[in-house]
């Protein structure tokens, strides 16, 4: 059960990937959200699910998940560990957001002007087929993803839990997209509303939820490294 709560942690740590959030948060102040968001989805899930099951079905059952579990694991979860806590810190602090200040004062005062981002030119054109393509593209394996795939592979279940593991994993770390969508379907305006709280939520406390999500568990992560070098 442990292992299980560990990998929901990671899912839920997932949900706030900067690309993702930022992709979410372009699409919202676009025109056909629904439309946009949807062929998104679709692409992030042909990526990380696809992805997803490769990775733990090359790991399951092999020498280097039996080998990973009595070398491997506790050096990976110190490091994991340490750099989780190290941006929880940085985001819970303020930090990020006076660095990412700083960084925009100095452009400004060069002149620079702010430059859109190549998925937010791709996103800005309102082709689903355009904003699938971007999904497929900017859903690639982070750090959270790695771990939490490793430690499906390390529960050694099934072909069946496994696969429903990654599946589920991947539902969960894309829900800043399926919410909005199912809002969409059963109550829009409702729903619209609903968005542009959130996007003032997220402008507002966004980075410190995340922080304390990314130092809760790298505390996890480090404590349990620990043990687990201990009991070596």
């Amino acid at each position: 059960m442990g292992d299980l709560s560990s990998i929901f942690v990671l899912a839920l740590a997932a949900m706030f990937n900067p690309t993702l959030l930022a992709a979410v948060t372009v699409m919202m102040l676009l025109p056909e959200t629904k439309k946009l968001m949807f062929g998104y989805l679709l692409g992030a899930y042909l990526t990380s699910i696809s992805l997803g099951l490769l990775i733990v079905f090359t790991l399951h059952g092999s020498s280097s998940v039996n080998t990973a579990k009595t070398t491997l694991t506790p050096a990976e979860d110190l490091v994991f560990g340490f750099l989780l806590v190290a941006v929880g810190v940085a985001l819970r602090t303020g930090r990020y957001d006076a660095m990412r200040d700083r960084r925009r004062q100095r452009k400004e005062a060069m002149g620079e002007e702010k430059k859109e981002s190549l998925p937010e030119r791709l996103l800005g054109r309102g082709s689903a087929r355009i904003t699938f393509v971007v999904g497929v593209a900017l859903t690639l394996p982070g750090a959270t993803y790695l771990v939490a795939l490793k430690q499906i592979a390390d529960l050694d279940a099934a072909k069946v839990p496994t696969a429903l593991l990654v599946v589920v994993f991947c539902l969960i770390q894309m829900a800043f997209l399926e919410l909005p969508l199912i809002g969409y379907v059963l109550a829009p305006e409702a729903t619209q509303r609903r968005v542009e709280a959130f996007r003032a939520w997220l402008a507002r406390s966004g980075p410190r939820v995340a922080g304390r999500i990314a130092l809760a568990l790298g505390i996890y992560l480090l404590v349990r490294g620990t043990i687990e070098l201990i009991a070596i």
